[in-house]
């Protein structure tokens, strides 16, 4: 059905009608017109639903105004504004990319597909977004939402995260792109999507598309769009010691490639299996702190589910009563208030929130 003339005519002229008419989704970077707030939403909305992303959006927003002003931002404070999003790379990311605009391009924020695609924590879909809404460029976007909809209404049941699918897919965005006005029809599939044609129960009794829709006529709702292999689930075992002393608590910052990264931690023992108290007291890695008799107090567990990881977290609470220095890590000691003041992982918010730390 993809290379049916009519039918791509049809979906673009309802989709276009729908959005005009009904499109009743509400949210403050779809009026934007300034590309800095455009490419901030887009930075935010990266693996995050919309309404999960606004509060972080308008915290942002207001904080830094501008690129300039974002650009001159500590890192500490924008990674406490992100604090709970997830996704960090994404942050560090965007404090690169606006020093980069500010410094380099003296403010002037990039206005081509091709010269957005060079900031950092940019790929296609972002680009082809910022050039759209912003500079009213036509360029098709394509996520989660534009997959869900054409595999449904062309019946197209080529994976999409495969080679063939991307291109497929982009091909045929491109092709039904209103390129006179790029923007509404953009934020028109990414909106029906996210609103009617949804992953699960979509609501194609208020669809604008269902008369020619595909997967409507033939069943095949539930079965599209099609992903070629089930992502796979690594679970992980985190064992956090809160070294406490006269009131303050060891944090050091996460470094390297891995989940978190320039996030604040207390100590940290990752085993292979979860662990009680007794069998921390022999871990290895525990017996290099050299804690004289050490107290431990199993403080609770929590579980973060992450896109590709299952974190099993373990609290334990541990008083001394001398700092200690900790080898090969570059940590210091904070009281209460000035923990309010760091950023942290999600986990570690709520224990610290749930414990009165904060």
């Amino acid at each position: 059905m993809e290379n049916n003339p009519k039918a791509k005519k049809h979906f673009t002229s309802q989709l276009t009608e729908w959005h005009a008419t009904e499109n009743q989704r509400s949210l403050p970077w779809k009026s934007e017109t300034d590309p800095y707030k455009i490419w901030l939403s887009e930075i935010i909305l990266q693996q995050t639903r919309a309404q999960q992303g606004l509060p972080y959006y308008l915290s942002f927003t207001q904080a830094y105004p501008t690129v300039e002003a974002m650009a001159d931002a500590r890192d500490e404070d924008a990674f406490r504004l992100w604090q709970g999003l997830g996704y960090y790379n994404r942050c560090k990311n965007m404090l690169a990319s606006a020093r980069y605009i500010a410094n380099e391009l003296k403010g002037q924020f990039p206005s081509t597909y091709d010269q957005l695609l060079q900031l950092k924590g940019i790929g296609p879909y972002t680009a082809a977004a910022i050039a759209s809404f912003a500079f009213a460029l036509p360029h098709a976007v394509v996520d989660g939402n534009v997959y869900r909809v054409l595999s449904r209404y062309f019946g197209i049941e080529t994976p999409f995260d495969t080679t063939e699918g991307k291109k497929i897919f982009s091909t045929l965005a491109q092709e039904l792109l209103d390129v006179k006005n790029s923007a509404a029809y953009n934020q028109a599939i990414m909106d029906l999507g996210a609103t009617v044609c949804t992953p699960r129960n979509p609501l194609c009794g208020e669809c604008p598309l269902q008369k020619e829709c595909t997967a409507y006529r033939e069943g095949l709702i539930e079965l599209l769009p099609v992903r070629s292999k089930k992502q796979s689930v690594r679970t992980r075992h985190f064992n956090y010691l809160l070294l406490k002393c006269n009131g303050k608590i060891w944090i050091h910052k996460r470094t390297g490639n891995d989940i978190w990264e320039n996030l604040h931690e207390p100590f940290l023992i990752e085993t292979e299996d979860q662990i009680d108290t007794l069998e921390l007291l022999k871990n290895e890695k525990f017996k290099e702190l050299n804690i004289a008799q050490p107290v431990v107090v199993d403080a609770g567990h929590s579980v973060q589910r992450l896109t590709h990881q299952l974190i099993n977290t373990r609290f334990f609470v541990i008083d001394i009563s001398k700092k200690i220095n900790i080898k090969g890590l570059n940590g210091m000691w904070l009281s209460a208030s000035d923990l309010k003041k760091t950023a942290f992982p999600k986990t570690l918010v709520s224990f610290l929130q749930n414990n009165l730390y904060f």
